[in-house]
């Protein structure tokens, strides 16, 4: 990769498309002059001029070729989930050692002592930085700068180590998520990571482009983050993995509600490809939209024909998306009431439709996409994006073609990317659980509170919109000591805080499996397998369900079931 094309990956002035190319290289003809960096051997990254995407780019190319934007999922106890009870036992004393955690989020502290071995040296065998622009980046991605272990450790030993390993988390979320699933014990704080003597592999991911966040009305200082650039660092890695020859628990602890919530589209599509490689383990945050009501569920009546979805939009809401998935084999459409009063009737569907909408009497623009058959899970889309949208009231009549009445869903952006005040009047909690958490093999998480066993009243609830099972379990997520950026420690709540300690458990799973040789091929399968059958359930709720999944982790249960004769 040259340096021009090096540059076009940071330039505002570049669009990122993600094309499924699947090895076939004739692809790339269609954008000539472009930059094109593969990720792996089904999807590259196409960088084109911005203003070469045109308005009907998804209608064109289709919804996934932009890449979806993520999100923090929010900004623990180990005797809950059977961690102390398991180290009571004689040659159980699982603390992570020959595991590695990998994080993909905004950095870590390296310079924080939880981090660290009793000698002062790090417990980070690497950082890939994609904020920082140098000529140390990964071969096979052109961009960001890697520092090893033993530059941490030379920054670690000067007076000013920034100097040397300039990486910082400027935010915090990939800090807090290290700490509690692998760092350091300090008991005078009441500070247990679950897996002490893990080592991380860190991806702290780069900020998304502004292009992306003007299409999707995300504001400018949304922390946001790009899909590409996440399939790179699940790429890293993996490359991590096989260059330190360990396992690895990854914790994805970020989420978007763009998509289809099946598990269909690319990026998930990816995560549970590599969830079957032996040593890989992948852990998602089921995230925190249950009680948001940013998501709508509807059957149209028959007896009129149509099913009526009222928006209340908030007060300086300055845009947003709004994604409706239809059920298969029906055909849905919509027409649209302002809170002024101003109709557009109803809007046919056809193959394939674009249409920009304006008014007489108010700012509000409105850019439509029909989507008839969206390529990654073959339903039907309904893009609508709303760029002043007027405050108040609007009414959706949705309309269906077809006998089966399955049914729609409707989303709004996740937290942090639309107002709280934006919300259904009618909401639905179900079917809530983000991208990534919908994806089908790894493991997803959702939260609980150890103290008294109650669900987290803010966590999401499944299934996924094609009836997969989601969440699979629940962990410790309410009130959990986790490290901040300034060293000290204070209590998290959420469901990202139940992955990063079930990351934890999972850590010790591996190096009881695969580094101590007891099960040598655990992947997140098997590892998935084990935590359900272990799982710690309420005599009066029928599991598997859609709060709980299929109940409380307990890693001393699973190891119960083993001796008893259970196997995986």
């Amino acid at each position: 990769m040259i340096p021009e094309e090096r540059e076009r990956i940071y330039s505002e002035e570049y669009a990122d498309l993600l094309i499924e190319y699947n090895g076939d290289f004739t692809v790339f003809d269609e954008f000539p002059n472009a930059t094109v960096q593969i990720i792996n051997y089904i999807y590259a990254v196409v960088r084109i001029p911005v203003e070469l995407v045109n308005p009907l780019i998804i209608t064109e190319r289709g919804y996934s070729v932009l890449p979806f934007l993520l999100g923090l999922v929010s900004q623990a106890s180990l005797e809950a989930s059977g961690v102390l009870r398991i180290r009571g036992i004689p040659g159980f004393d699982l603390r992570g050692q020959g595991v590695l955690i990998g994080i993909i989020d905004t950095g870590i502290d390296y310079l924080n002592p939880i981090f660290q071995y009793a000698d002062n040296t790090t417990r980070i065998a690497s950082i890939w930085d994609q904020t920082i622009i140098s000529d140390d980046f990964p071969p096979d991605f052109g961009y960001g700068t890697v520092y090893s272990k033993e530059q941490i450790n030379e920054a670690l030993q000067s007076e000013n180590p920034l100097q040397i390993v300039p990486s910082m988390d400027l935010i915090g979320h990939g800090t807090m998520l290290a700490g509690i699933a692998g760092g350091n014990e300090v008991a005078d704080s009441n500070f247990y990571g679950v897996a002490p003597e893990a080592e991380f592999v860190v991806v702290k991911l780069k900020p998304a482009k502004q292009f992306l966040k003007n299409f999707f009305f995300i504001s400018e200082d949304a922390v946001a983050y790009q899909s590409t650039d996440v399939l790179f660092g699940i790429q890293y890695l993996l490359n991590e993995t096989v260059r330190l020859d360990r396992p690895m628990a990854i914790c994805m602890a970020l989420g978007s509600s763009m998509g289809g919530h099946d598990g269909r589209g690319i990026l998930a599509n990816y995560l549970s490809l590599i969830s079957s490689r032996q040593g890989v383990a992948v852990l998602c945050a089921a995230g925190n939209e249950g009680n948001a009501r940013r998501h709508y569920f509807g059957r149209v009546d028959q007896n009129i024909g149509y099913d009526t979805v009222e928006l209340n939009v908030s007060e300086g809401e300055t845009g947003f998306t709004m994604e409706i998935w239809g059920q298969s084999p029906s055909i849905f459409s919509v027409d649209i009431t302002t809170p002024t009063g101003e109709y557009v009737p109803r809007i046919a569907a056809s193959l394939d439709e674009n249409r920009e909408i304006t008014f007489v009497l108010e700012q509000t623009v409105i850019y439509l996409d029909y989507i008839m058959v969206e390529s990654q899970s073959g339903d039907q889309l309904i893009l609508i994006r709303f760029q002043n949208p007027t405050s108040g009231i609007w009414r959706f009549n949705v309309y269906e073609r077809g006998d089966i009445n399955l049914g729609f869903h409707i989303w709004l952006p996740m937290a942090n990317f639309i107002s709280n005040n934006t919300y259904f009047i009618r909401p639905d909690p179900y079917t809530t659980v983000l991208a990534l958490g919908n994806a089908l093999v790894p493991i997803t998480v959702t939260a609980y509170n150890h103290e008294d066993d109650s669900l987290y009243l803010d966590a999401s609830r499944g299934y996924t919109r094609t009836g997969r099972i989601k969440p699979e379990i629940a962990a410790p997520g309410v009130g959990i000591i986790g490290p901040t950026l300034e060293q000290g420690f204070t209590e998290y709540t959420g469901t990202s805080v139940a992955t990063a300690h079930t990351t934890g458990v999972t850590a010790l799973m591996l190096e009881w499996g695969i580094v101590r040789g007891n099960l040598p091929g655990l992947s997140t399968v098997e590892i998935k397998k084990l935590f359900i059958r272990g799982a710690r359930r309420d005599i009066d709720i029928v599991y598997p369900n859609r709060d709980w999944g299929y109940g409380i982790l307990d890693i001393y249960n699973v190891f119960d079931r083993l001796r008893t004769g259970a196997v995986v």
